[in-house]
């Protein structure tokens, strides 16, 4: 079972491994599978419920980190509901947001845009204000959601006072990054320093057997006291056996001997490989079934060694075209 540690440098404890909201706050999203998870029904109360049988089992199974976002349709709020039905205390869990996206495809699985991002002030204050109206004293941790170098987030002054701020109010500030240039934005992200203090707690990265470019600055980062949090380990399901694609049908059969070989599932290998980096403070789980989490949670019982590292880093592909590959999954 998980245990606590601080996240990083802060007094926020998290247990290695997280759960993610985002494939329980919304009818669509990009991971494979999705839909068959779901079962065709999106009414809402569904998905509440739904949303907090799972979280049940996560925190029955010892997790106490727990991932929304604003634009993850309605996690903040199922998440705010379940935190209060169940009666628990800020104590007992950390819960992590973010803002920068809106959620537009209003609860429809195929929208002309699901999310829009804006990282302007205007965004950050309206977001703030609903972040904390459905999660109130529960919100420990606050992200940028998919910081860029397009967005120019980490260059506008007024946010990053802002955000500052919050982080004197006893709010942890952290950012999350994905595509090719991760490192780079996470890179730039360890120099900002408001008021002659760094102004970030947290980096939420992808990092996973398919793509570690952002593995060393990602060790950097922790090793500076940045708490590191790992998203997509699962590749949005592209390493799980859901991964029906003729061109990866080699390098499943690798996993495959492997997790046999550890007497593991598929996707507990593959988090079991983020869970061997020292570095790394919490994995997220993005489960959307209670088979799946408990299947996740068999990372922590797979003995990784140099064997299924030296088997599986032959699997790795070059950032531009995982990220290629990734921006073309099919909302579902």
């Amino acid at each position: 079972m998980p245990v606590t540690h601080p996240l990083g440098s802060t007094s926020h404890m998290v247990t290695r491994m997280g759960l993610g909201l985002a494939a329980l706050g919304r009818p669509g999203y990009i991971n494979l599978g999705h839909a068959d998870d779901l079962g065709g029904d999106y009414r809402v109360d569904v998905l509440q419920k739904r949303a907090h049988q799972i979280l049940d089992v996560a925190y029955e199974r010892g997790i106490r980190y727990f991932d929304a976002a604003r634009s993850y349709g309605r996690a903040e709020a199922f998440l705010g509901t379940w935190l209060d039905s169940r009666g628990h205390s800020p104590d007992d869990v950390c819960i992590g947001s973010k803002w920068g996206y809106t959620y537009t495809a209003q609860w429809q699985v195929t929208a002309e845009k699901h999310e829009v991002k804006e990282h302007s002030l205007r965004v950050l204050d309206r977001q703030w204000a609903q972040s904390r109206e459905r999660l109130g004293a529960f919100l420990d941790l606050y992200q940028i959601h998919s910081a860029t170098f397009e967005s120019g987030v980490l260059e506008h002054a007024p946010v990053l006072n802002r955000l500052a701020e919050l982080k004197q109010e006893g709010i942890a500030i952290g950012l999350t990054v994905s595509g090719a240039r991760q490192a780079e934005i996470i890179r730039r992200s360890l120099e900002i320093v408001v008021d002659g203090v760094p102004l970030f707690d947290s980096v939420q990265a992808t990092w996973n057997i398919l793509e570690r470019s952002a593995g060393p600055v990602l060790v950097e980062a922790h090793q500076r006291g940045v708490g590191v949090m790992i998203k997509e380990a699962l590749a949005n399901g592209r390493l799980t056996l859901r991964n029906t694609s003729p061109d990866f049908q080699a390098r499943l059969n690798v996993l495959k001997r492997e997790a046999g070989r550890l007497s593991g599932t598929v996707d507990a290998l593959a988090l079991a490989a983020v869970l061997a980096q020292p570095w790394v403070d919490v994995v997220l789980s993005g489960a959307a079934v209670v088979d799946h989490l408990t299947s996740n949670l068999e990372a922590f019982s797979i003995a990784w060694d140099s064997e299924a590292e030296a088997a599986l880093e032959p699997l790795m592909e070059n950032a531009e075209r995982y990220w290629t590959i990734r921006s073309e999954l099919a909302w579902n």
